[in-house]
């Protein structure tokens, strides 16, 4: 008669059939990530059992993603059905967000670095048009470049709030820049949610008023050409254009956002970078 032990592999073969080593699998045992079937007490030998070769694959395969240990646990941890798949999706696309950005991030280095001779025709296509008057509530705060990220949606989510009240959002939200914002600086910066005139009224005690009909130069972005520091090269464009047709900025700079700044597609355009002009 076999016994269980019989069945059992040794830490070598299991090592083989898994494609793992004895070191990584002495590693995924501390983590709580495969756990043999049985450690013997004087000798301290590890054995597995056969069925956990796949489970041992899996793990090799997370990891040839260069999946970090942590996110691993959740993938192994996940209830049967889509929601390991579902981890594994949102893993890739993180990824694949992180890949956009620092591609964009290598060609704005690229162009820095060789003194604007790289610097293409096309990477930043600049437009010009005509915005009307807006009245728009207001919301301008002293904010620095690490709060940024966090104050912008945060403000815009009170204002969007206020904007029912109004009738609803008129128009794309837009963020003006009326002073430098970096780790020394702190703006200050103005968020603006556009609304009905005539139902202004019906604001409060939110701060309301009438930006003014202007030309703009702009330029689309993506959403990984948002990203701190390259979105610094789209500012850099629309002045520069400015300058080149022999035009005067006469307004501070700001994003306006059509689309949402958090999404899955890092190459779909969701803010155009523009300054005012005459």
């Amino acid at each position: 008669m076999i016994g269980v032990e019989d069945t059992l592999l040794t830490i070598g073969d299991f090592a083989r059939r898994s494609r793992l080593s004895p070191k990584a699998l002495r590693l995924y045992d501390r983590l709580g990530l495969l756990t043999p079937a049985r450690v013997d007490p004087g000798t301290g030998y590890r054995f597995y059992r056969p069925e956990q070769v796949d489970r041992a694959r899996l793990i090799v395969l997370l990891r040839r993603i260069d999946m970090p240990l942590a996110t691993v646990a959740e993938v192994l941890a996940a209830e049967p059905g889509r929601d390991g798949a579902d981890r594994v999706a949102a893993y890739w696309a993180g990824v694949e967000r992180r890949i956009a950005v620092q591609r964009e991030l290598a060609v704005f280095l690229r162009v820095q670095l060789s003194g604007g001779r790289e610097r293409s025709p096309s990477m930043y296509r600049i437009e010009r048009r005509e915005v009307p008057e807006q009245t728009v509530l207001s919301d301008r705060q002293h904010v620095r470049i690490g709060e940024l990220a966090a104050w912008i949606p945060s403000s815009f989510r009170l204002l969007e709030v206020v904007a029912e009240r109004c009738g609803g959002v008129a128009g794309p939200p837009f963020v003006i820049y009326h002073g430098e914002v970096s780790e020394d600086s702190d703006g200050p910066v103005e968020n603006c949610v556009p609304v009905d005139p005539g139902l202004a009224g019906q604001a409060g005690e939110a701060t309301v008023r009438v930006e003014p009909a202007h030309r703009q130069l702009y330029t689309r972005l993506t959403r990984a050409q948002l990203e701190y520091p390259h979105i610094l090269g789209a500012y850099e464009a629309v002045h520069r254009a400015a300058e080149e047709a022999g035009l005067e900025v006469v307004g501070s700079a700001r994003e306006i956002y059509f689309g949402h700044y958090a999404g899955p597609d890092p190459h779909e355009p969701v803010c155009d970078v523009a300054v005012p002009v005459r």
